[in-house]
């Protein structure tokens, strides 16, 4: 069996933002047995699994992320879709654009403090685009 659905996600302020609720949410019903695919299908945004309980986690992230790959560096050659439009793609592939979560007695396989982040790059991003597939 394969389930397939794609979710519009509303645009969110730049940063690491949890979004495992929404995706579990629109999915529905899981088998008991198999794997949940997540896509995002964008090049400035991420998909990643990490820290699900203290919301600083997610602010160090960010402030790490933007540390590592700053705004305005002078290589840049892509820069007229704003200052924050090529870190946006190169964070986005340092970052990932999809997750695999297997899935185990009818629900995500997640470790205790694990839950799934949106990671948007973008100052003022649009909604997001996320494909879910669910295969048994």
């Amino acid at each position: 069996m394969v389930i397939q659905k794609s979710i519009t996600l509303s645009p969110v302020p730049r940063g690491f933002h949890l979004i495992t609720r929404k995706v579990l949410d629109a999915i529905g019903e899981l088998p008991d047995t198999g794997m949940m695919h997540l896509l995002i299908q964008h090049t400035s945004a991420g998909l990643t699994l990490n820290e699900n309980a203290d919301p600083s986690v997610r602010f160090d992230f960010e402030s790490f992320i933007n540390h590592l790959v700053p705004e305005n560096h002078p290589s840049y050659t892509h820069v007229f879709e704003g200052d924050d439009d090529m870190p946006a793609h190169l964070k986005a592939s340092i970052i990932g654009s999809s997750v695999s979560i297997p899935i185990t007695d009818g629900r995500v396989n997640l470790g205790v403090w694990q839950g799934i982040y949106l990671c948007e790059f973008r100052n003022h991003a649009g909604s997001r685009r996320l494909v879910i597939t669910v295969t048994s």
